[in-house]
């Protein structure tokens, strides 16, 4: 087996494992969200979405690696880098906009951390009397 068909066929192993971790997550938190609704949890919807983008999300991750693996060192053409190129923005827009959803914040955004509020009117400075 030569090297570029050793490297095709990882990719394509690789799109299996991402459409198995899409599927899997799904599966898995189907299983959980039907749990936590017969348990009447708060929140159960929420979470079950939650769960599913989570699982989309790592699918498409491995989804997109699989592509540059096969698109740049299988057949690295100017017409399968545009394509790719379009799959890549495809995703990455997914993957941002399950990501907001998920946690209602830009990817790139930290969360802010609780830190103290400056109060202005418990401040005085001092008297120059």
């Amino acid at each position: 087996m030569d090297a570029s068909r050793t490297i095709e066929t990882l990719g394509y192993a690789m799109d299996l494992a991402g459409v198995l971790l899409i599927t899997g997550g799904v599966l898995i938190a189907s299983v959980r969200g039907a749990h936590n609704v017969l348990r009447q949890a708060d929140k159960a919807y929420v979470r079950y979405r939650q769960d599913i983008g989570r699982a989309i999300l790592l699918g498409l991750e491995v989804l997109v690696a699989a592509d540059i693996i096969r698109t740049v060192a299988i057949r690295p053409t100017l017409d399968s880098v545009i394509v790719l190129a379009v799959i890549v923005l495809v995703r990455t827009f997914l993957s941002i906009s399950l990501q907001i959803e998920l946690e209602g914040r830009l990817p790139w955004r930290r969360e802010r951390e609780a830190r103290p509020q400056f109060d202005r009117r418990s401040f005085e400075l001092p008297n120059k009397d």
